[in-house]
């Protein structure tokens, strides 16, 4: 069994799956248009969804990926804490490669967007429910979702978590 424990969600990290989604900061929009890839053209329709997720208990023993060959999936927090984003390069066999498993952990305001074609796991929260709003471009066909599993399970942790520490006062004699 492969133990994964995640590094931080960067934008450079993160850049031969996807692209990290700043939420605005201040007044004004932000366009997330560029990141959006529909590999199949006209045939596929925009798919705009909203969704809540329950969180997960850590560790998380799992071997599902999943892909969407044709299309990104952008994933932008609502009302979020914590999440994980497990992703694997393809393999020689067009697989995930187990071998080359990555864990981020993301902030509750960073959102996500795979490229299309992309091995991710399904959506991994932390700490409370969460709710996304989610991208991606769909034809009703079987590749708009494929999913297989590892040969291997795979635990994913948050690593040696220290608990805080609490200071009291002495009892008086």
């Amino acid at each position: 069994m492969t133990v994964l424990t995640p590094i931080p969600l960067t934008a450079d990290a993160f850049a031969p799956f996807g692209h990290v989604l700043s939420l605005p900061t201040g007044p004004g929009r932000v366009d997330y248009s560029s990141f959006s890839q529909n590999l199949r053209g006209s045939a596929a329709e925009v798919c705009f969804r909203t969704g809540m997720t329950q969180p997960s208990a850590v560790p998380l023993v799992t071997r599902t990926m999943e892909r969407h060959e044709f299309s990104s999936q952008a994933f932008l927090p609502v009302d979020v804490a914590r999440y994980l984003v497990l992703v694997a390069p393809h393999g020689a066999d067009g697989l995930p490669d187990p071998e080359q498993l990555t864990l981020f952990l993301a902030k509750g305001d960073q959102g996500i967007s795979y490229n299309a074609n992309v091995w991710h796991h399904p959506m991994t929260v932390l700490d409370r429910p969460a709710i996304f709003a989610t991208v991606m471009f769909l034809d009703g066909g079987d590749k708009d979702e494929e999913f297989v599993d590892l040969p291997h399970e795979v635990s994913v942790t948050l690593g040696k978590m220290r608990m805080p520490r609490v200071i009291t006062k002495p009892e008086p004699l």
